[in-house]
């Protein structure tokens, strides 16, 4: 009986044994031994829809079947080098968070390999629509046209009119162009409220020296901190018309912007006498870009922390099927990038999530700079910097 016995056990612990597996049992194999992703390279440069200039800082990133993320970013001379998966993927290649400016790329990666894009297959396309205001001292649709990208001249009876300015993504107002306030002070009531409605949105907004007037008020040449108009709160942002003329010593302040530049510090000419300069601002607010360096005051800041009650739900900008996603990569580096909608659900159950990483979920851009693009004088390094203001709002 007690050998009966433990013959029953022996076999109950071999059989427990061999369900367990050994090393050399199949299960054990496929539980321990982790897959080998087999990838190659991609190698290119980022270059302007016109070919002419490098693109720095932007995004270059594919996924593998399991959506998992393989990303990089291009240098200031717009090279860049991704590691991907092996197989056919789509390579999105993106500025800001790919909701206006982006190019896909069909490629098919093999086994340590190095695949060569050529710079026909890199060029950043322009996938918004873009108006600015005619200005007295600045001409950014020269350097937007300089990249090779489009912009449709409006007028501030174009920004009245909110049906009208709905159809584009981006709005550049040039310095001087609210040059007529003082004699129609109702008009800029109607583009306030609109400027408001339309940022709030998603749209966004560039606006340099004294077409600061556009975003707190009053007209050019302001001196005030409490002025009437504008739509974005006074408590948020104040400038009065102090700057001397003269160069500047800056300093690159936002990590991404020097990678895209290739410097981090710079001369700025402030060659057109008195300029807005920024007295105080919301620092949760309004993230500075570039400052002076002696004094560390902003001369470039922005924001998407725009909200606004009492403005209207209106479809802004291009139709698209991207949705804008925040994604954490290793190290807990988050990167706002716009994906494909069907790959939204895959890349939540992963999760990331709807939107970008910072701001509000709705609002699009604003960004001010202190010094001009330009429509007379040398800008210098600045030139650079307002690539940077186009291509990444």
């Amino acid at each position: 009986m007690k050998q009966n016995y433990f013959f029953i056990l022996l076999c109950v612990f071999t059989l427990f044994t061999s369900c367990a597996g050994g090393d050399d049992s199949p299960i054990a194999t496929e539980n321990t031994t982790p897959a080998v992703v087999k990838t190659g390279k991609l190698t290119g440069k980022v270059m302007s829809q016109n070919g002419t200039k490098p693109i720095g800082g932007a995004s270059v990133f594919t996924f593998d079947d399991k959506y998992k993320i393989y990303y990089t970013t291009s240098d200031a001379e717009g090279n860049f080098t991704l590691e991907a998966p092996v197989g056919n993927h789509t390579i999105h290649i993106q500025t800001g968070n790919g909701s206006n400016f982006r190019t896909e790329i069909s490629v098919t990666v093999k086994d340590n390999e190095t695949l060569n894009l050529d710079a026909s297959q890199t060029k950043l396309n322009q996938v918004a629509k873009i108006a600015y205001v005619k200005g007295t001292y600045d001409k950014i649709e020269d350097i937007i046209q300089t990249l090779g990208y489009t912009a449709t001249e409006i007028t501030n009876n174009d920004l009245a009119n909110l049906t009208t300015i709905a159809q584009y993504d981006i709005i550049f107002l040039n310095c001087g162009s609210r040059n007529n306030y003082s004699t129609n002070p109702a008009l800029y009531t109607v583009i306030d409220a609109n400027l408001a409605t339309f940022v709030a949105n998603g749209g966004s907004v560039y606006a340099s020296d004294w077409d600061v007037a556009y975003l707190v008020g009053g007209a050019t040449n302001t001196n005030n901190c409490s002025l009437a108009g504008g739509f974005v709160p006074d408590t948020k942002l104040c400038s009065k018309n102090t700057g001397n003329i003269g160069m500047v010593a800056a300093t690159v302040n936002n990590a991404g912007l020097a990678t895209a530049l290739g410097f981090n510090t710079l001369n700025i000419d402030y060659d057109l006498g008195a300029w807005q300069k920024i007295i105080n601002y919301d620092p949760t607010y309004w993230e500075v870009l570039v400052k002076e360096t002696s004094s560390n005051d902003a001369l470039m800041i922005r924001t998407n922390h725009f909200t606004a009650t009492g403005t209207t739900t209106t479809p802004i900008g291009t139709t698209t099927t991207f949705v804008t996603v925040c994604i954490t990569l290793p190290g807990n580096i988050q990167i706002s990038i716009s994906v494909p909608q069907a790959l939204v659900p895959y890349l939540v159950a992963l999760g990331a999530t709807v939107g970008p990483c910072s701001g509000s979920s709705t609002s699009g851009y604003i960004y001010y700079t202190t010094f001009h693009n330009h429509a007379s004088g040398n800008i210098g390094n600045a030139g650079v910097i307002l690539q940077y203001v186009i291509l990444n709002l």
